[in-house]
């Protein structure tokens, strides 16, 4: 198996176990915060989300050479924006531990690297077309509806916990829990015929 079909494959399995533990820590963590649940759950919970941006720092850090050779400087940025979106995370996680509440909006905060760090992605995904462009169209809706509803839900105008807010959440899912992890493992990263990757270098010269 090559190094860039490995990567692909450690991408994949990293974006379906980050779901995965993203989804079994906020459940266990608003099992303590709407209930009586244990403090051993909470604790757990916050290991669950731990591990969950442990997973989005190994996702950023393997993509970078994939990303790297479409737009050096812009590419940087994923990773980072990763990195800050574990921290943000991490810090909240500790500080409930800490003070057994939860830091208002701290959802919110994580989002705002996350839309960042996945418009990048997704950008340099569609333009280099490493992965059918669909497939990147969707995460770059995705990413947008979410970098749009973080600044309405703090504003009070929609709640993204619910309703249409909630909605917003629904494209950037499925390209992160089907879309892109399932394209992947099982095809990998696509290598486009010559002169279709033009565009990212072209962007790059121009900034």
């Amino acid at each position: 198996m090559s190094s860039r079909s490995s990567t692909a494959t450690a991408v994949g399995i990293l974006f379906f176990t980050q779901m995965a533990t993203a989804i079994a820590g906020t459940s266990l963590i608003s099992a303590y915060t709407e209930s009586d649940a244990s403090r051993t759950a909470l604790t757990a919970g916050v290991l669950f989300m731990m591990c969950a941006g442990l997973a989005v720092v190994g996702i950023g850090l393997l993509m970078y050479p994939v990303l790297k050779s479409v737009d050096a400087r812009l590419a940087i940025w994923y990773p980072v924006l990763r990195v800050v979106e574990f921290t943000v995370s991490a810090v909240c996680g500790i500080y409930l531990l800490i003070q057994l509440e939860v830091v208002p909006n701290h959802l919110l905060w994580v989002y705002v690297p996350t839309a960042a760090g996945g418009l990048v992605l997704t950008y340099l995904l569609f333009v280099s077309r490493l992965v059918p462009r669909p497939i990147a169209l969707l995460g770059l809706v995705g990413y947008a509806c979410l970098a749009v509803g973080v600044p309405l839900d703090l504003l009070g105008v929609l709640d993204m916990d619910a309703g249409a807010g909630q909605a917003l959440l629904v494209p950037g899912g499925l390209f992160e829990a089907l879309a892109l992890p399932i394209w992947l493992l099982a095809k990998g990263f696509q290598t486009p015929p010559r002169g279709q990757t033009a565009a990212a270098p072209t962007l790059a010269a121009t900034r």
